[in-house]
C-alpha cells in the first residue's frame, strides 16, 4: 500500500518537475544565471526572485538535502545532474508555451503571467499536445490565420 502511494507520488513529481513551484522556480534561475554568469550566488537568486536572502537560503539548503543542487555556503550553488534535467524541463515547457500563445498575437505581459502559472501545472501529454499544435500552425499558415480567427470569434 505504501508502495503504490509512492509509486504514485514519483510519477506525479516526473510529470511536474521538481513537484513544487517555489523549487521549479529556482531551479529555472540557478540555471539561467549559471548560463549566463557561469555561477548561481544566493544574492543573484534573491535579487532577481524579488526573495529575502534568508528565504534563498533556506531553499538552497532544502534543494541541496532532495539531491537538485550542490550548494556550499560563500561558494556558490550548481545543479546536480537531476536538478540540471529537471530545470531544462522547465525552461522547454516555458519555451513551448510561449511559442504556443505568440502565435495567436497575444500581448507579451498576458502570454508572460499565463505562462508563469501553466508552465508549473501542465502534464508532458498535454505539453506534447501544445507542441504538436505549435509546430502544425506554424507549419500551415492557412490553418494558423484561421485558429487565430477563430480565436478572436470572428470565424
Amino acid at each position: 500500500m505504501a508502495r503504490e502511494g509512492f509509486t504514485r507520488a514519483m510519477t506525479a513529481r516526473s510529470q511536474r518537475t521538481s513537484g513544487s513551484v517555489a523549487m521549479d522556480d529556482y531551479l529555472e534561475q540557478i540555471l539561467h544565471l549559471i548560463e549566463a554568469k557561469g555561477y548561481a550566488r544566493a544574492v543573484d537568486i534573491s535579487k532577481n526572485l524579488a526573495i529575502s536572502q534568508a528565504s534563498v537560503t533556506n531553499m538552497l539548503r532544502k534543494l541541496d538535502s532532495e539531491g537538485l543542487v550542490k550548494h556550499e555556503k560563500y561558494r556558490g550553488t550548481v545543479l546536480t545532474e537531476e536538478g540540471h534535467r529537471i530545470a531544462r524541463a522547465i525552461i522547454e515547457r516555458h519555451e513551448t508555451l510561449t511559442r504556443f500563445l505568440r502565435l495567436f498575437g497575444l500581448d507579451e505581459e498576458t502570454i508572460y503571467r499565463d505562462v508563469e502559472g501553466m508552465e508549473h501545472h501542465v502534464s508532458r501529454p498535454t505539453l506534447a499536445v501544445i507542441r504538436t499544435m505549435a509546430d502544425l500552425l506554424e507549419a500551415e499558415p492557412g490553418l494558423l490565420e484561421k485558429a487565430r480567427q477563430k480565436a478572436r470569434g470572428t470565424l
